[in-house]
C-alpha cells in the first residue's frame, strides 16, 4: 500500500508513482511546441496534469484510460495543484493494488451482500418477491452491482458504492416503514432494491469512472423500468401465473419517478406513497453522504485545533450553497478518551410525567381497520 495518496501532497512535492490516468490529450502551445495534458489520480482524489516537449509517441503510448507509471512534480497553478510530468509509461501488471488507485467501499462487500439479501428474502407478496429474485438469480448482473459505483461523483462514487447506498437506504427504509401504517413495505424495499440498478448498464468503472454510450444516450433510470418487462416474465415463469399488470406499473413508475422532479432527471413526478417514499429515502441517503462526506471527513485536512480547515465547505450544488464543518456539540470523553457512563436513573426521573406524543393519522388508520 502506498504511504502518499495525492491529497496528502503539497506544491514542491517530487512523486513517482503509479496512477489512473484519464481524458488525455495532445495540444500545441502558441509558440508551436507540444504538450500532453490529462487528469491522473488515485483513491484519494484527481489532478491536471500536463507533460511539456511531449511527442506524438508518447501520447499515442499512453493509454485513454487506465494505470500509468508516472514521475514528476507537483507545482501550485491559479491556487489549485498541477503535476508536472517528466517521465510516464503504462503500468504493468502486478505491480499496483487497485484498491490505491480506485475509490472503494471501506465495507465489507460480502457482508453488505448478505445483509441486502437477508432483507429481499423478507418480502411477504409472492409476486413481489418473485420478480425481485428474478434479478437476484442474474448472476452477471448482481456481480456488477456489487461492484458498480452509485455515481460518477456527487455520491458514493466510489467501487460498491451502487452496494453501499442502495442497502443504506434498504435498512433506513424497513426502520422507517412501521411509523407509517398503509405504507407497503414490499414495494419500498423492492422499490428500493431497483431504483439505481441500471447504474451497472449505465457507468463503465473497470478502470476509471465514465458513462457508457448507452447511459449517455438513455440513462439509469429509463433503462431500470425497461428491465422490469424482461424480469417479470421471467417471475411469471417461476410462479407459473401472470405478475399483474398494476403491480409491473407501480414498480416502474417507483423508478421513473425517484429523482422526484423532472430537472432532476425524473422521467415522472412521484404519485404513489411507496414513490414518495423511495424518493425521500434514497435521496437522503445520497445527501448525507455528500454532506458528511464534505464537512466530517477524517481524511480532510484540519487546523492546529484538530476542525476541519475553514468553517466552510466551497460552494455545493447539490445543497445551492456552502455547508457549515464543525461538529459543535461532540460527545464528551473522559481522561482516556472513553465516554462517560450513562446518567444514573435518579437523573431521568424527570421525564416522568410527560404525555407520550401521537400521531392523529395513524389513530385514525388504525381505527379504521378495525
Amino acid at each position: 500500500m502506498r504511504t502518499l495518496f495525492l491529497k496528502q501532497s503539497v506544491p514542491g512535492d517530487c512523486l513517482e508513482d503509479i496512477y489512473l490516468i484519464t481524458g488525455k490529450q495532445f495540444s500545441a502551445t502558441s509558440n508551436g511546441k507540444f504538450f500532453i495534458k490529462a487528469f491522473i489520480g488515485d483513491r484519494s482524489g484527481q489532478i491536471t496534469a500536463r507533460m511539456w516537449n511531449a511527442t506524438r509517441e508518447i501520447f499515442n503510448a499512453i493509454p485513454d484510460s487506465g494505470f500509468v507509471r508516472v514521475r514528476g512534480r507537483l507545482e501550485n497553478y491559479q491556487n489549485n495543484l498541477q503535476f508536472i510530468i517528466e517521465q510516464i509509461s503504462p503500468a504493468k501488471d502486478g505491480t499496483y493494488d487497485i484498491a490505491d488507485l480506485m475509490p472503494t467501499t471501506t465495507r465489507n462487500c460480502a457482508v453488505m451482500r448478505s445483509q441486502l439479501q437477508e432483507l429481499l428474502d423478507s418480502l411477504q407478496n409472492r409476486h413481489v418477491a418473485a420478480l425481485v429474485q428474478a434479478y437476484v438469480d442474474d448472476d452477471e448482473l448482481m456481480t456488477n452491482f456489487c461492484k458498480a459505483p452509485a455515481a460518477m461523483s456527487f455520491h458514493h462514487s466510489f467501487i460498491g458504492g451502487l452496494l453501499e447506498h442502495t442497502l443504506n437506504a434498504m435498512q433506513v427504509a424497513n426502520a422507517i416503514v412501521p411509523f407509517y401504517p398503509g405504507l407497503n413495505r414490499d414495494l419500498c424495499l423492492a422499490g428500493i432494491f431497483l431504483h439505481d440498478i441500471a447504474k451497472t448498464w449505465e457507468l463503465s468503472y473497470d478502470t476509471a469512472f465514465s458513462y457508457t454510450d448507452g447511459g449517455q444516450l438513455v440513462g439509469h433510470v429509463v433503462k431500470a423500468a425497461m428491465w422490469v418487462d424482461g424480469k417479470a416474465k421471467i417471475a411469471e415463469q417461476t410462479l407459473g401465473e401472470p405478475i399483474p399488470e398494476p403491480l409491473i406499473n407501480v414498480i416502474q413508475h417507483i423508478i421513473l419517478s425517484h429523482h422526484g422532479l423532472p430537472e432532476h432527471g425524473a422521467a415522472r413526478i412521484p404519485s404513489t406513497p411507496e414513490a414518495i417514499f423511495v424518493h425521500t429515502i434514497e435521496n437522503l441517503d445520497a445527501k448525507m453522504m455528500m454532506a458528511l462526506s464534505a464537512c466530517r471527513d477524517p481524511e480532510a485536512p484540519t487546523s492546529s485545533d484538530g476542525a476541519p480547515a475553514g468553517h466552510w465547505t466551497e460552494f455545493m450544488k447539490p445543497f445551492n450553497g456552502r455547508l457549515f464543518r464543525p461538529d459543535v456539540a461532540p460527545e464528551d470523553l473522559d481522561e482516556n478518551g472513553r465516554p462517560f457512563p450513562p446518567a444514573p436513573k435518579s437523573a431521568k426521573k424527570k421525564l416522568d410525567g410527560i404525555p407520550a406524543l401521537s400521531n392523529p393519522l395513524f389513530e385514525t388508520l388504525a381505527s379504521k381497520k378495525k
